[in-house]
C-alpha cells in the first residue's frame, strides 16, 4: 500500500531557521508527517537546532537529505563547519534524537556517483548511520528498481527500500526534471503524451494508468510500500491510491 507520511517541506538554514509551519501538518491530520532537512548552506549547529525544533514540535520522522547546490549547475560543496554529506547528517541526527530516518536511495545512480557501485556504497553508509529506509529517486520501469534492489541485497543491504513513484502530469516539465538527475524517459512514455499538450484531462488519465500498473508490477514483484512524489496534484496520487484497492477508512460514527 503507498506510504501515508505527509512531507513537511525540505529544510536547511538557507532557506528557513525556524520551524513554526512544521506542527501543521500535525494539527490538521492524524497523519504522522516527514520533515525533510539538508544539509545545504548551513553549520552542523544550525541544523541540530532545527532538528530540535522538530523534536519539540512532535516530528518524529525525518528525510534526511544531502540537498542540491544553492545555484544550479555547481557541485555541492560542505561548509567546513557543516555536515559532509547526508551519512554524516543522519548520525548528527541521531545524536540529537531518537528520530526515524529515512534517506534517499538512486536506481539510476545519483549524477554525483562515480559509478553505481559508488552509489550503493554511500546508500550503505547512510543506513549504517542510523536510517532505516531508501527512498528512492523516480524511475518509470520496474526492472530498474529491481535490478537496484538486488544490487543493494548483494551489498548487504538489508533496509526497506521504497520506490519512488511520480505521476506525470507535465511531460514537458518531467524531461527537465529527468535531465537535472539522470533518469532514463522510456521512449513509449513520449508517444503516450504526444499530442496531450493541450489535454489536461487526458493527461491526467494517462499519468494515473501508468503509475498504477507501474505501481502492480512493483507489487507483484514484493513492493509493499510506495512513496508518492505529488508535486502538490494531490488527486493524481489519490486516484492512484484508488486504483490500487486503497480506500479511506471510514469510522463507525459516520
Amino acid at each position: 500500500m503507498p506510504a501515508n507520511r505527509p512531507a513537511v517541506a525540505p529544510r536547511s538554514v538557507a532557506n528557513s531557521n525556524s520551524v513554526n509551519s512544521s506542527p501543521l501538518p500535525l494539527r490538521q491530520t492524524a497523519i504522522k508527517p516527514a520533515a525533510h532537512l539538508t544539509c545545504v548552506d548551513a553549520s552542523r549547529e544550525e541544523i541540530d537546532a532545527i532538528a530540535r525544533g522538530y523534536w519539540d514540535a512532535g516530528v518524529r520522522h525525518i528525510v534526511a537529505l544531502r540537498g542540491d547546490p544553492p545555484r544550479a549547475g555547481e557541485r555541492f560543496v560542505a561548509r567546513p563547519d557543516g555536515y559532509a554529506g547526508a551519512a554524516e547528517l543522519v548520525a548528527g541526527l541521531k545524536r540529537v534524537a531518537d528520530f526515524e530516518i529515512s534517506v534517499s536511495a538512486y536506481p539510476e545512480r545519483h549524477p554525483d556517483a562515480a559509478t553505481a557501485t559508488a552509489d550503493i556504497e554511500n546508500l550503505k553508509r547512510k543506513l549504517d548511520a542510523g536510517a532505516v529506509r531508501g527512498i528512492s529517486q523516480f524511475f518509470f520501469e520496474p526492472d530498474t528498481f529491481f535490478r537496484f534492489r538486488d544490487a543493494a541485497a548483494a551489498a548487504g543491504i538489508t533496509a526497506e527500500l521504497v520506490p519512488g513513484i511520480l505521476p506525470v502530469s507535465n511531460f514537458a516539465m518531467l524531461k527537465k526534471m529527468a535531465a537535472s538527475c539522470a533518469t532514463n524517459i522510456p521512449d513509449w512514455m513520449g508517444r503516450l503524451f504526444e499530442g496531450l499538450d493541450d489535454k489536461p484531462a487526458a493527461r491526467q488519465l494517462v499519468a494515473a494508468t501508468v503509475a498504477a500498473e507501474q505501481c502492480r508490477r512493483l507489487y507483484a514483484g514484493g513492493v509493499r510500500q510506495f512513496h508518492f512524489y505529488t508535486l502538490n496534484r494531490a488527486e493524481l496520487a489519490y486516484a492512484i491510491s484508488h486504483m490500487l484497492g486503497v480506500r479511506p477508512k471510514v469510522s463507525e460514527a459516520a
